[in-house]
């Protein structure tokens, strides 16, 4: 596995599948089995999960406080721990008040209603498998693979750390250059002339690679020395000045500060491996069109196989 420019592309995920109905369906499924008193379907409780009230004979546990933070999401982030604790009960007695009175009225033999449920728990099937898979693919080995593979295509690859002041016009462009040549401070200037949003900072765009930028302003400033100034260069964006600053060799990122990141880029990458395997293999007829389309996903027609 290849993984070029991987730790420049790198960026903190939440979990691939937090889908909040499946949080909703681990909330309102206990409620539904065990919503009468002697219902035998209703988990005990534990000592690591102990009780902490209890609504018309079903109790609610702290396993189910922390499902229902996580149902909430970050509704109740400014709340209090104790307005928080408050509420997520409150919460829960609501669905267990409002599923018995369904209960009574037999919503739970409506078609609609069990179509929905179905489909909720595959999805929950689905988020639970996925979770597996990508914790499978989360060894020590395969992260520090992933990260030197990532290390060696950066090797050699260079940076400019440059400044830029950008304008309108080319007439205001060679005017700027000007002041410039005569002494004008050029993170001065950029604060006061530069329309882009780095202004405030002097126009200091920081260290760069050739293939970040758009090509017209990385093919000049790849070709200056540090301390030199740019013609006007066009883009799309406007007419820029360009003073280069420093150029080196890129230096890859430490570790323990992108392991997060690989941890969620593999973790995508299995679920995604896992579920292109499944396509190759699985047979999906579609009754919507004639019977000649059908064929299992990801095999070609004997006439399309002998093209290849």
């Amino acid at each position: 596995m290849t993984c070029p420019n991987v730790l420049s592309r790198f960026a903190p995920r939440r979990r691939p599948f937090a889908f909040a109905a499946m949080a909703g369906l681990l909330l309102i499924a206990p409620a539904v089995s065990g919503c009468s008193k002697n219902s035998s379907s209703q988990a005990p409780a534990s000592a690591s999960d102990p009780v902490i009230a209890r609504v018309n004979g079903v109790d609610i546990t702290q396993g189910d406080l922390a499902l229902a933070e996580e149902d909430l999401g970050g509704e109740m982030q400014a709340a209090s721990p104790e307005a928080k604790r408050e509420n997520l009960i409150s919460y829960l007695a609501d669905i267990i008040m409002v599923t018995q009175a369904a209960e009574k009225k037999n919503v739970a033999d409506n078609p609609d209603f069990k179509r929905r449920l179905a489909f909720l728990r595959n999805k929950l099937l689905m988020g639970y498998e996925l979770q597996q898979e990508a914790k499978t693919a989360l060894t020590d080995e395969a992260l520090h693979q992933t990260y030197d593979e990532a290390v060696r295509s950066m090797a050699g690859q260079e940076e400019v750390r440059a400044r830029h002041i950008l304008v309108e016009s080319e007439d205001e462009a060679k005017a700027i250059l000007e002041q410039l040549k005569g002494g004008a401070d050029f993170a001065t200037l950029a604060k006061e002339k530069s329309k882009d949003p780095g202004a405030a900072e002097g126009g200091d765009l920081g260290y760069f690679t050739k293939d970040q930028m758009v090509p017209e302003f990385a093919d000049v400033a790849f070709k200056m020395y540090p301390g030199q100034l740019s013609n006007p260069v066009k883009t799309q964006f406007g007419w820029h000045v360009i003073k280069v600053e420093d150029r080196r060799t890129k230096q890859p990122p430490e570790f323990d500060k992108v392991k997060d990141q690989i941890e969620a880029f593999l973790a995508r990458k299995a679920q995604t491996d896992f579920i292109s395997k499944l396509r190759q293999s699985a047979k999906i007829e579609r009754l919507d069109k004639p019977a000649e389309q059908n064929k299992p996903v990801g095999q070609n027609s004997p006439a399309e196989q002998k093209k290849n």
